[in-house]
């Protein structure tokens, strides 16, 4: 595939995962070794076409600082391809213990065939929760499909709520809608809330608003399918390492400030 069908290919994709994004993203990159300019706007143009990828961002600013930037794109989708986020989550989760789901996550189940002892219930908030029920019983997991009307219910009775989040900053955390009430509703009944927060999640805080500005609506955020979400309703993040609590996980931000992506290339995008 020509480097330029690849970007474009990112630019439209819609349900792609980070980790295909970003290695599209970054084989793409390679052809602008010896093009600064075109790089950069190479960059621009991806966050403001897929805004709500931290990954993306992640991958964009590592790139446009970096005194190898072509080296360095490549480094950061080898890192995305080995994130051990879905091994550490399923180690680190209770004997016996009853996981709400939100949707299809992309990292979030991937560790848990491993386990025989976990109850999962799978909330249906995006049109795709039914189906990672049948992946996860075709795995023998113990896995049910909950309605979304029954999204309160499952997050009082779940031991543990796991959110999923695509960026992280010290002011809170974009996740699907739903989100939110799922976090207060266990937080009130006294059960965990986790959140599994992979490679190339955390932003720093003034990448983390240019990313929010395009993502959330100022005037009616009700109708976005993600939502802004504060970090004082999370009781772990679970990164490549493990759970930590979130002043500790964001310590391992490791995404530098690119100031080219800060303001959007398409004006009112």
């Amino acid at each position: 595939m020509h480097p330029i069908e690849r970007l474009r290919y990112v630019a439209r994709a819609h349900g792609a995962s980070h980790a295909v994004m970003v290695g599209e993203t970054a084989a793409a990159l390679g052809s602008f070794g010896r093009d600064p300019q075109g790089l950069v706007t190479a960059c621009r143009r991806i966050v403001d076409r897929q805004p709500s990828s931290g990954p993306l961002w992640w991958l964009a600013a590592r790139t446009l600082t970096a005194t190898d930037p072509i080296r360095e794109a490549q480094s950061a989708a080898a890192e995305i391809d080995d994130d051990r986020t879905p091994r550490a989550l399923a180690d680190a989760l209770p004997e016996d213990a009853t996981v709400l789901l939100l949707g299809w996550p992309e990292l979030s189940p991937g560790g848990l065939p491993r386990r025989g002892d976990l109850e999962v219930l799978v909330c249906d908030v995006d049109g795709a929760g039914d189906d990672l029920v049948l992946r996860l019983l075709r795995a023998e997991v113990d896995a049910t499909d909950v309605a979304i009307h029954g999204l309160g219910a499952a997050a009082a009775e779940a031991d543990v709520t796991v959110l999923e989040t695509g960026a992280m900053g010290p002011s809170g955390f974009l996740a699907p809608a739903g989100s939110r009430a799922a976090a207060a509703v266990a937080r009130q009944a006294g059960h965990d809330v986790w959140l599994v927060a992979g490679v190339g999640r955390l932003l720093p805080e003034r990448m983390f608003t240019a990313l929010c500005d395009r993502v959330v609506s100022a005037d009616s955020p009700w109708e976005d399918d993600l939502e802004l979400i504060p970090l004082d309703l999370v009781d772990k993040v679970v990164g490549p390492t493990g759970p930590a609590n979130p002043t500790d996980a964001l310590r391992r931000t490791d995404c530098p400030v690119a100031p080219e992506l800060l303001k959007p290339l398409i004006q009112g995008s």
